[in-house]
């Protein structure tokens, strides 16, 4: 088992700072453009939440594949954990977390942890190729959300009364 920590400070409040990372529209737009990544099905639109699941599609490595999630655990705004049930990897487990360092300022830390399957050569693979290539992954994708938290991000509103509403899916299934 491999883990990847990555931290960025953004100078946004924390609550923002959760949303903008639980935004299933920013996560597409910020992920690397050549992956094509798109959310296909269970939460492909707004802000997903406690239990709720998400299958992105994207092209990794140069082979393309889905990975469905679910958020196994939500304190909101201080952290959310999204655990894959079903995908390329034997077991992904990838927390959130966020510190408040001042009124508008958080620290926004990433710990990812995964097994490649494949016995022996997946024990390879994880280190030769994907502990760098999940870590540039996310430093790269957490650049982005920074800039546009920093920039005004909004959370989305989907009703009157301003709670979150997810908009679920399945598309190409």
């Amino acid at each position: 088992m491999i883990q990847v920590v990555t931290e960025i400070t953004i100078d946004a409040p924390i609550e923002r700072c959760f949303d903008a990372a639980r935004d299933i529209d920013l996560h597409t737009q910020t992920v690397w453009g050549h992956t094509r990544e798109q959310a296909v099905s269970g939460v492909t639109t707004g802000l997903i939440g406690d239990g709720d699941t998400v299958t992105f599609e994207a092209t990794h490595l140069g082979v393309r594949q889905r990975l469905t999630s679910e958020i196994a655990e939500y304190e909101r705004p201080y952290r959310f954990v999204d655990q894959m049930l079903n995908g390329a990897f034997k077991s992904m487990r990838h927390e959130h977390s966020f510190t408040q360092l001042g009124n508008h300022t958080t620290r926004m830390t990433d710990t990812l942890k995964f097994e490649a399957p494949l016995g022996v050569l997946g024990w390879i693979a994880e280190r030769i190729v994907l502990k760098r290539y999940m870590t540039a992954f996310l430093e790269s994708r957490n650049q982005k959300l920074k800039m546009i938290v920093e920039s005004g991000y909004v959370r989305p509103v989907y009703n009157d009364n301003s709670q979150n509403v997810n908009i679920r899916t399945n598309k190409n299934n």
